[in-house]
């Protein structure tokens, strides 16, 4: 059974200015969940995320680290201090890297009195092809069984979830179990390009796979109505699968 998890609002905009426009459109009691990533967090740095919170927003901190284990401890560390709900690493980067990817966390947040954000690692991006796989990471397993095999890593190195394309959930929840994570990008509605991803899913087929929370970015965000957009994703979210 899918575990209740947010529709998070992938806010990919390059400036303070163009966040505080998009949120100002939403109900302050509208309990929302936003996703900074690479371009906002590296032009506006950490207070971009401190306003958020103290503002009311759940954070997902999504900077998917990716070096050796003792960097990545300290960077979790000071993730860890924030208090946002979610953030990334690359599950590529190995047991130990995700084993102190998560000591930092817990690290960070107990110096900071916060809770811990979940420790989601990247499977294999949305925007991989089989083909990708394949003839550029060179890899000998079919894209299922690469995500599989990279989940199960994560999971007994300690992460709480994965990030991965709807489309192997079914075998995710049959290799790696139901009491984990399954946060899933890639989400469009049936009238919506697929852009540069290669394998989504409209929020319906995403809840009867089993996804434990979603990813939307410029299904809504490049709506001419946001708000209605947000609002018609949740709905088809919530009322899948039930």
């Amino acid at each position: 059974m899918r575990k209740d998890g947010p529709l998070i609002i992938s806010l990919d905009v390059s400036s303070k200015e163009e966040l505080v426009s998009f949120i100002q459109r939403f109900n302050p009691d509208e309990k929302l969940t936003i996703k900074i990533g690479m371009e906002l967090f590296y032009g506006e740095g950490p207070s971009i995320v401190r306003n958020l919170l103290n503002l009311g927003y759940d954070v997902f901190l999504d900077l998917k680290l990716h070096d050796i284990p003792n960097t990545v401890r300290k960077g979790m560390k000071q993730i860890g201090k924030m208090g946002v709900s979610f953030t990334t690493v690359h599950a590529l980067g190995g047991s130990e890297m995700i084993k102190q990817a998560k000591q930092g966390l817990l690290e960070g947040a107990s110096e900071a009195g916060v809770q811990p954000p979940k420790l989601l690692a990247v499977t294999e991006l949305t925007s991989i092809t089989p083909k990708g796989l394949a003839e550029e990471q060179n890899s000998r397993l079919p894209m299922v069984d690469q995500v599989v095999a990279l989940a199960k890593l994560a999971r007994n190195s300690g992460a709480d979830g994965v990030i991965t394309s709807p489309l192997e959930l079914s075998a995710l929840k049959k290799e790696v179990g139901d009491d984990f994570w399954y946060v899933t990008p890639g989400i469009r509605p049936n009238d919506f390009p697929k852009d540069d991803q290669s394998r989504t899913s409209t929020p319906t087929e995403a809840a009867n796979a089993g996804s434990s929370a979603l990813v939307v970015g410029r299904p809504i965000i490049n709506a001419t109505d946001p708000v209605t957009a947000y609002q018609n994703m949740m709905e088809e979210w919530l009322n899948a699968n039930r």
